[in-house]
């Protein structure tokens, strides 16, 4: 289901940085864990980081390879959950996904998520 819309995706030389946006769409999300994820041409989908934002407090999730170099944080008033992306690096060149699960179990894995996004394209050039 296509309820949530991404944005912000461009084209960036490496070293660069980008944030994209993750908005609702039809529907509120605020109670939901948020997750990124991105594809490459000929490659599978793969976790980038995975938040969860309630009562017990927040926790973070980040792929080994943007540790350090992007960033997953929230808006609740906006409903909105954005990826900040530094030190881009080339092989970072995917369409990025946003996705949402009401109850996150494994955040790694994205047959958990129930919602998702269009996409948005990020490539980094060298």
């Amino acid at each position: 289901q296509v309820q949530l819309v991404e944005s912000g995706g461009g084209l960036v030389q490496a070293g660069g940085s980008l944030r994209l946006s993750c908005t609702a769409s039809g529907r509120t999300f605020s109670n939901y864990a948020k997750g990124w994820f991105r594809q490459a041409p000929g490659k599978e989908r793969e976790f980038v980081a995975a938040g969860t934002w309630t009562w017990t407090g927040t926790i973070t999730y980040y792929a080994d390879s943007v540790k350090g170099r992007f960033t997953i944080s929230r808006d609740n008033a906006k409903d909105t959950v954005y990826l900040q992306m530094n030190s881009l690096k080339p092989e970072d060149t995917a369409v990025y996904y946003c996705a949402a699960v009401r109850l996150l179990s494994d955040y790694r894995d994205f047959a958990r998520y129930d919602y998702w996004g269009q996409g948005t394209q990020v490539t980094v050039s060298s």
